[in-house]
């Protein structure tokens, strides 16, 4: 089989290492990959969202199937570009159309589809520009802490979580302002839930699904999971406190119900639900849905995956993923994420990377990197992902811290506490 795997970060990189360890890969594309991709494959400098230019390379490189990692071309229709040329309707493609892609497109749109299937999640309201008074009303009646949540797409940075009503106000008017674009055109100002927060991941054709290895990640960028939101900094897999019982509260009152939406609704998906949970009292509750695999969650649950993927993504984009057994690794993997300086605010790339060859005993994934005149250098805020294996996760992360250390770029940070509340 001929792929093409859209995307260019970590994630996609743990998509390539995986593929490239199926019998049934034949040829690997990445469009447009990074230093790590070009490993396992070869890159092609196409944008995932420029849909003609990805069409042009799917029947150049006559690609059997195409698997889209990120979310914004899924958000944007690319599977409805593919399901009306004729030219591309034999070609396999694993991702939900546009309209099921906004489960995690638009927050409103996810939690509408939530409170109509009565799948476990915060309450809230949504605001828009001309609702800003009725907004700021809204937010003087809460009890801090006050979560507020860019409708769209965000780069993973569209929420904002608050101790003081008076910020809170602030940052609603900022974000109906235009904060995030058009992102923020609409804001949903959601409840608080305390608790302990874990990732669950489903391949679904639609009909029936599959339930991958589960994972946990840390969003903050200082250590104790203080400071801004990033896209994520580290991940561990499984995870201690999900045991048998809260999987069966997760699989019937979340996973089961959202197929059966995404039946009702006759949405076309085929592909992969990242399911942002909390664990409150001993019950699952949904923080968002995503319509894609998460990042850097991916690599600590891709290191666990036991099962042909290709083999996955292919029973999936035919409607026979119940055909399909998930087979999982008994180690613990962990992830750990190093970051531009800056980051997630403004940073500088193109910075020179050395030590890869001095990593020993853990899989580097690369996010934020290219290949320049042979050197590899920083090109994102993101920059690697180390992942190792371990008896229990602690070892896993020691290992991943370890070689860590063996990596050097100007600016380099990864927190060092991954798994601290586990």
């Amino acid at each position: 089989m001929r792929i093409l795997l859209l995307g260019s970060g970590g994630r996609e990189h743990a998509f390539a290492w995986k593929f490239r360890q199926s019998p049934l890969c034949k040829a690997l594309f990445i469009a447009p990959g990074n230093a790590g991709t070009g490993q396992h494959g070869t890159n092609l400098a196409i944008d995932p969202n420029n849909f003609p230019a990805v069409k042009q390379a799917v029947l150049e490189y006559a690609i059997d199937m195409v698997v889209v990692g990120p979310e914004e071309p899924l958000v944007r229709g690319i599977v409805d570009f593919f399901r009306k040329d004729e030219s591309l309707q034999n070609v396999l493609i694993v991702g939900p159309d546009g309209h099921a892609a906004l489960l995690e497109g638009s927050k409103a749109f996810a939690k509408e589809f939530m409170r109509e299937f009565v799948i476990p999640t915060a309450a809230y309201e949504e605001f828009t520009p001309k609702d800003l008074r009725a907004g700021l009303d809204y937010v003087s009646r809460q009890q801090p802490p006050i979560v507020l949540k860019a409708d769209g797409l965000a780069a993973g940075k569209g929420v904002v979580i608050l101790d003081n009503i008076s910020d809170a106000q602030q940052e609603l008017q900022e974000m109906l302002a235009g904060k995030f674009g058009a992102a923020s055109e609409k804001v949903v100002i959601e409840q608080f839930l305390k608790g302990i927060e874990f990732s669950v991941f489903v391949l679904t054709d639609g009909k029936s699904y599959k339930i991958l290895p589960v994972a946990k990640d840390y969003k903050r960028i200082g250590e104790g999971d203080t400071g801004p939101n990033t896209g994520g900094m580290g991940s561990v897999s499984p995870v201690p406190f999900v045991d048998k019982e809260m999987m069966r509260k997760v699989e019937s009152r979340i996973i089961k119900p959202t197929i059966r939406g995404i039946q009702e609704r006759e949405m076309d998906y085929c592909g992969f639900i990242f399911l942002g949970l909390i664990e409150v009292e001993g019950d699952p509750y949904v923080i968002e849905y995503n319509c894609r695999m998460g990042d850097p969650e991916t690599q600590s649950v891709f290191a666990r995956l036991n099962t042909d993927l290709v083999a996955l993504c292919a029973a999936a984009a035919q409607g026979r993923l119940d055909e399909m057994e998930i087979e999982t690794d008994e180690r613990a993997a962990a992830t750990i994420i190093l970051v531009s300086g800056g980051y997630p605010g403004s940073y500088e790339k193109g910075k020179p990377i050395t030590g890869l060859d001095a990593v020993n005993g853990s899989m580097v994934f690369h996010a934020g990197t290219k290949s320049d005149n042979g050197q590899v250098v920083t090109n994102g805020g993101r920059v690697l992902a180390i992942t190792s294996y371990g008896d229990h996760f602690q070892d896993a992360i020691k290992t991943s811290l370890a070689n860590a250390e063996k990596v050097e770029y100007e600016g380099k940070y990864n927190r060092r506490d991954i798994g601290f509340d586990l």
